[in-house]
């Protein structure tokens, strides 16, 4: 055989095992880790603080509306598949049909009148929880795919979420217990299902459902709620209390689309473990070619435990930022670096921390 031949068709094997897995387009839906500028169409306002430098400036060197460095998840999803990073649903005069992004920072997955109801109207600042975004997505479906939706939605990857991180930080920023807000969980739940539902409905097959993050390991809580009882950390150091809510949430996740999958045998359900992989972050950041777990990159340099300071947040007077954001696991407190980022969508392709994984 000619060698010039087999190279070539060595060269088209790699290439077919690699692209074997193809979407149409993205569309994700979630808060702050995965929005894409949702909150920066028109310029980033003054008082969103990660809005200002030096958020954005690893790759894209200003702010765009991601709360990280550079870039999030779904960019990283969108360039492995050969996608255009997708674009905020809030553009105008943006061809969504390779993807948009519903996320926006401080979405919640419950609606206003819940927040309300629980004397808390004040705490949500956004009007984007779960149902606005799925209206959202509705909106720019027809000039997406026209008539045609349910077959373009079956080749389409949906990322729904993380959902839930900031129907528990309200309450808990505002002195609710633990054991009060664990009482929200199921709702919350209900409605991530709710949501699933409809995106099924609309033509969709393959869904990631993440769940939320081990939020006592986040220097924002550990300053906030800081305390001198050694009971109250795990061996990593984080608050056990706070991350157990995370784990309720999850696995009444993990039922739930248990229970999803039964039902909707054509559809790919996948459950992203941000939990874990983010809690082997803390524990092992060298496991994941990083240096720092639990310190901030861009916070408070050298105040505290944690670089962190509520009154100096990364994009305030007063914050700094580190030289090397791609050794750090947390960029501001509450997000994630870039490189964090990378590595968790990998995890999310490959596994192990998604199940099954997206290239299955």
């Amino acid at each position: 055989m000619d060698r010039s031949f087999l190279v070539l068709l060595l060269c088209s094997l790699f290439s077919l095992s690699h692209s074997q897995k193809y979407y149409n387009a993205i569309f994700s839906f979630g808060d702050s880790i995965s929005d894409t500028g949702n909150m920066c169409i028109g310029g980033c306002p003054s008082w969103l603080t990660t809005g200002q430098p030096p958020y954005g400036e690893t790759f894209f060197g200003k702010p765009t509306g991601r709360c990280t460095d550079g870039r999030v998840i779904i960019d990283y999803l969108a360039e492995y598949f050969g996608l255009p990073l997708l674009p905020p649903s809030k553009s105008s005069g943006t061809s969504f049909q390779k993807g948009a992004n519903m996320a926006i920072i401080g979405a919640t997955t419950l609606n206003a009148d819940f927040f309300a109801s629980i004397g808390l109207s004040d705490k949500i600042w956004n009007n984007g929880p779960l149902d606005t975004q799925i209206q959202w997505f509705q909106q720019i479906l027809p000039s997406v795919c026209g008539s045609d939706c349910k077959s373009y939605l079956s080749k389409s990857l949906i990322i729904m979420g993380e959902f839930g991180g900031n129907d528990y930080n309200a309450p808990l920023f505002s002195g609710s217990s633990t054991d009060t807000v664990s009482t929200y969980v199921p709702r919350v739940i209900q409605t991530i299902s709710a949501g699933i539902e409809k995106l099924i409905a609309l033509g969709a097959t393959d869904i990631v459902v993440p769940g939320v993050l081990p939020i006592g390991c986040f220097p924002l809580y550990l300053t906030l709620f800081q305390n001198s009882n050694s009971g109250d950390y795990d061996q990593n150091g984080c608050l056990k209390k706070f991350n157990s809510l995370s784990s309720y949430h999850n696995t009444m996740l993990t039922q739930t689309i248990s229970n999803l999958r039964n039902k909707y045998p054509g559809a790919r359900i996948m459950y992203a473990d941000f939990y874990n992989q983010v809690q082997q972050m803390v524990q092992s950041p060298q496991s994941f070619g990083l240096k720092y777990g639990l310190k901030v990159c861009c916070g408070a340099s050298g105040q505290g435990q944690y670089n962190y300071n509520n009154n100096a947040r990364c994009g305030m007077s007063g914050s700094s930022s580190c030289s090397d954001p791609q050794n750090y696991l947390i960029w501001d407190g509450i997000h994630l670096t870039e490189a964090a980022y990378r590595s968790i969508a990998n995890g999310w392709l490959k596994g192990p921390y998604c199940s099954p994984s997206i290239l299955g």
